[in-house]
């Protein structure tokens, strides 16, 4: 995909995610639903996936763009951030810095800040740190600061209780296609065979855990969110998800 310098492309949401493919598994079908809302969506990626088990970055790199034809999203590049190893540094905040002043996003998703994979919880401090950064007027730059109004944070797999869930039914194929777009990841070999799922599992796995969010909301599939701030409600009468 084209720089946002050639482009001057501007983003209503922004996915920060450590590796290619994390955003497909954890809000691909609410970045789905957001640009058929008709929003202007994209997607950054910190690390270019050359210490991964199956593939190399090169492979990755060719699967992202296919992913991000099939999501709809108008912009996806990869920072090289070494792979194993984000770290929450001003250099690398400064990075992503670059990026949000760029594209200038309203609503930036994170992975949650505590995970099983050292990268996803880094990444979510990392981009939180980034977010207020950008909004420093004497931090300088080559574009004007910018600070994101609302950061939320993608929890399919966290442990917590979601804030919010986004009902994601029309668009569960569609996401499920996007990530099935890394054969290098997902397709069965012999490489990393213990450690990936069996390409026969995967969409009963993926599609069951959409489908538990879903039912927690009152819809068929969801993607589950937390936000650390505290929700406002103007009319009682429409807030959404039948208590009884």
């Amino acid at each position: 995909m084209a720089s946002i310098e050639q482009t001057g492309f501007q983003a209503d949401v922004l996915a920060i995610a450590a590796h290619r493919d994390d955003v497909e598994q954890t809000c691909g079908g609410t970045l789905l639903r957001m640009a058929a809302r008709g929003l202007r969506t994209a997607i950054l990626d910190l690390t270019q996936g050359e210490s991964g088990t199956r593939g190399s970055a090169e492979d990755r790199a060719r699967e992202a763009d296919e992913s991000a034809q099939i999501l709809g999203v108008g912009w996806r590049q990869a920072l090289n951030l070494p792979d194993g190893a984000v770290e929450n540094t001003l250099e690398n905040r400064m990075e992503i810095v670059r990026v949000l002043r760029r594209l200038r996003p309203r609503v930036v998703i994170l992975p949650y800040w505590q995970a099983r994979h050292p990268d996803h919880a880094k990444t979510g401090l990392l981009g939180y740190d980034a977010c207020f950064l950008s909004g420093l007027a004497k931090v300088e730059t080559d574009a004007a600061p910018h600070r994101p109004f609302k950061i939320v944070y993608a929890s399919l797999y966290a442990d917590v209780r979601p804030s919010f869930v986004v009902d994601i039914t029309p668009f569960i194929e569609q996401r499920h296609a996007s990530l099935m777009a890394y054969r290098s990841q997902y397709a069965n070999q012999a490489t990393g065979g213990g450690l990936f799922v069996p390409e026969e599992e995967i969409r009963e796995r993926t599609f069951a855990e959409a489908r538990h969010y879903g039912l927690l909301a009152g819809v068929r599939y969801g993607e589950p969110f937390v936000q650390k701030e505290v929700g406002l409600v103007d009319d009682l009468t429409l807030v959404p998800v039948q208590s009884i």
